[in-house]
């Protein structure tokens, strides 16, 4: 198949916002290149431009609500990624979407929202109350929230106080490190437990990391939606539909 390909072969730049942490961005990296590639066939896979930012700037300002700080922040790194002349920009962290969506409103370069992909996925499915899990401020997020609510007809279900702080927890704690713990994962499935039995449909993975401890296999019967999954799968289709 390669070889009927014109050389250099045409393909639109992915901009990646990563290090936060730098094992979702990892996860990114391989997971665009193995799908680009199971397209194209032969050696071929992704042209990507990776900014990383400083995991620990990022835990600093989202556990101290330093959201303004993380906005000059952020703003540098999109300015480095339309330096480098990327045709699309996807953020490998759902938690700052909160930061990153009003910063792309003003640009002209395409922006993949994590959350669409996720939300389209639960209305292909006919759902409409979902458990979410991520960090506190996507648990808390009344702007997500609305965004599923009004977007795509999705009602979120955030675990209770408890539940939640457990959560962010093992987020900040153990997944951002790759620490992969038995008693993490039996507390997680707990959390979903109590939110199946208040009426929940099935979950959004609404952290990057957390598809590392759970999937779909671990949740017989509940649907699993894992937002790092389906924003690759944007990503990719973003870059097949706009060749050249």
């Amino acid at each position: 198949m390669e070889n009927t390909l014109r050389r250099p072969l045409p393909q639109k730049t992915i901009g990646l916002l990563g290090g936060m942490s730098n094992q979702a961005t990892m996860e990114y990296y391989r997971l665009l290149n193995a799908g680009l590639n199971a397209r194209y066939g032969g050696w071929d896979n992704g042209e990507i431009v990776i900014v990383s930012a400083n995991f620990g700037n990022i835990e600093y300002m989202v556990r101290n609500h330093a959201w303004e700080l993380a906005t000059e922040y952020l703003t540098e790194k999109l300015d480095a990624l339309e330096g480098a002349g990327v045709d699309v920009i996807a953020c490998v962290s759902n938690t700052m979407h909160r930061t990153l969506e009003p910063l792309m409103a003003g640009r002209a370069t395409p922006f993949i929202h994590i959350a669409d992909p996720t939300g389209e996925a639960i209305r292909r499915a006919g759902l409409t109350r979902i458990a979410l899990l991520g960090t506190l401020p996507v648990m808390q997020s009344a702007e997500l929230a609305a965004r599923f609510r009004d977007r795509f007809g999705v009602e979120v279900m955030a675990p209770c106080a408890e539940d939640a702080i457990e959560v962010d927890r093992v987020i900040f704690d153990e997944l951002v490190r790759r620490e992969l713990r038995a008693d993490s994962k039996a507390k997680y499935l707990e959390v979903l437990g109590r939110l199946r039995e208040a009426g929940a449909q099935g979950v959004i993975l609404g952290c990057s990391e957390i598809f590392l401890l759970l999937d779909q296999d671990d949740l017989p019967g509940f649907s699993v939606f894992d937002t790092t999954a389906l924003h690759v799968d944007a990503i990719i289709k973003f870059v097949l539909s706009a060749r050249g």
